[in-house]
């Protein structure tokens, strides 16, 4: 018998150990399901729209990063679902923060969206945006990586023009606790401010959502839903996410209140969005998603996902998977030639760096990772 294996008796044992506890949790399944039959009254079934009357736009960061021990770049590459290159940035966890905040501007004027975001709310520092972009962890780089997505957000409702009706989608929910204070909440006054002026003055629709792949509450709520039988109508449907269900499952209530909420403690402040759950398909095995609809356009649910749904029916690799998302994700991966071409010029300056006399142990060392890596892929 191989290490690792259970024998006959402690599979027998293991049995009764599994079953004690799944009997002891039963109580708190039966409750999860009662409080999930309690969405059944708010499901609505979505009517399609034609998805050529409005324009769905999607960005997304790629995660792509090189390492050539002990330095790490994180390539920072914002796309749109079109291709459109929106926010390109490299970083290492040992870059000047300061050089980094300088460079958003231009004598005083902002020329990047991080940079057009900084001055809507008010700061000059990546520091002030942020708390975590102090340098004290290196992770500041993936911080870093996700502000530069809520800037090209932030660019794509604040300064763009709008021909046609428009829905923009962002890959993860409305919601973050990476910026200080208020200001994300504030970021989201700016960006509803920015789409009454459209609406207003161009007499054009933008729309914002975000949808996640995966999320706690759907989760820990999955197998309830399930078994409760809410969504199992036979149409592509969607409902709200009951605070209770938020609140049992998440702790921080700035996250999960809405802005409008009145109620007393603290305002929410990590929190632009109200959540859904969503199933774009008309049968019981299709997937659900969690949406964020931004919390002021709570009203216009049904059209958004009107719309959506007509985008997820075409979603691919992702089957009932909006298709936007999907196309700015994979625009937003840098090819495996481009991390080569990266990696080689990151080789190529750290063998500057340490003077013709030491490069051959630079070029060893690379050649050595090259061999193990083609020999154990």
């Amino acid at each position: 018998m191989g290490r690792g294996m259970f024998d006959a008796d402690q599979i027998k044992q293991l049995k009764q150990l599994i079953g004690d506890q799944v009997e002891a949790g039963r109580t708190e399944l039966d409750k999860l399901v009662d409080q999930s039959r309690a969405i059944r009254s708010e499901v609505r079934v979505i009517k399609p729209r034609a998805a050529t009357s409005v324009a769905l736009m999607a960005s997304d960061g790629g995660n792509n990063k090189v390492a050539f021990n002990p330095f790490y770049l994180q390539v920072v590459r914002v796309v749109d679902s079109s291709g459109k290159e929106l926010c390109m940035e490299v970083v290492s966890p040992i870059s000047d923060i300061d050089a980094l905040s300088r460079r958003q501007f231009d004598d005083g004027t902002p020329c990047t969206a991080l940079g057009r975001m900084m001055l809507g709310l008010g700061v000059e520092r990546l520091q002030d945006l942020s708390p975590m972009m102090s340098g004290r962890s290196p992770s500041w780089v993936q911080v870093f990586r996700d502000l530069c997505e809520w800037a090209t957000l932030y660019d794509l409702v604040c300064h763009r023009d709008y021909a046609v009706d428009t829905l923009i989608v962002r890959d993860g929910l409305l919601r973050s606790k990476i910026f200080h204070g208020e200001l994300f909440v504030k970021m989201g006054e700016l960006m509803y401010e920015a789409i009454e002026r459209i609406r207003r003055d161009d007499r054009r629709k933008v729309w914002l959502v975000g949808l996640a792949k995966k999320t706690q509450v759907l989760e820990y709520y999955r197998l309830a839903i399930s078994l409760s039988g809410v969504f199992d109508n036979g149409a592509a449907c969607f409902a709200k996410v009951p605070s209770e269900m938020l609140d049992k499952v998440y702790l921080w209530d700035e996250y999960t209140r809405s802005i409008e909420d009145e109620s007393k403690g603290e305002k929410p402040k990590f929190n632009i969005g109200s959540m859904y759950f969503v199933r774009f398909g008309p049968y019981f095995g299709d997937p659900i998603w969690t949406v964020d609809v931004m919390s002021r356009q709570d009203k216009e649910a049904q059209a958004i996902f009107g719309y959506l749904q007509a985008d997820a029916v075409a979603g691919f690799p992702i089957p009932l998977y909006p298709n936007c998302i999907q196309q700015a994700d994979s625009f937003s991966r840098v090819a495996d030639l481009d991390m080569d071409i990266i990696e080689d010029q990151l080789v190529d300056a750290v063998r500057d760096q340490v003077g013709e006399e030491k490069a051959p142990v630079i070029d060893a060392l690379r050649l050595a990772s090259d061999v193990a890596a083609r020999r154990y892929e």
